[in-house]
């Protein structure tokens, strides 16, 4: 029996490299499926300074259901990198934060 046990031990360990082999492809297949999905559904947004930009409101900023889900118009005063902008009122005032361009959308008058 011990000689069996042994035996199967080896063949398992002997598979243990297709297994995990196969889990790679495996989870490779999965990242790529999501990433094509994510790709698929997202809008790339790039804005450069001088555009106008409505800015999504905040929980505090709603009063109730019918109050407005986009504040602005807005402009882009300095682009950060990694879709992070910087924004000023049209009378110049400056916006405390840096808002990431998944939070803003192009301003159409």
């Amino acid at each position: 029996m011990a000689e069996d046990s042994n035996a199967e031990r080896r063949m398992n360990l002997d598979l243990l490299d297709e297994v995990r082999e196969e889990a790679r492809v495996k989870a490779e297949v999965v990242k790529r499926r999501v990433e094509s999905k994510y790709n698929f559904r997202t809008k790339p947004r790039q804005f450069i300074n001088g555009d106008l930009v409505m800015r999504k409101a905040h929980q505090y900023e709603m009063k109730n259901k019918l109050s407005p889900k986009w504040t602005g118009p807005l402009r882009i005063t300095e682009a950060l990198g990694n879709d992070a902008y910087r924004l000023e009122t049209l009378e110049g005032g400056a916006i405390p934060h840096t808002w990431n361009a998944t939070h803003l959308k192009f301003y159409y008058s």
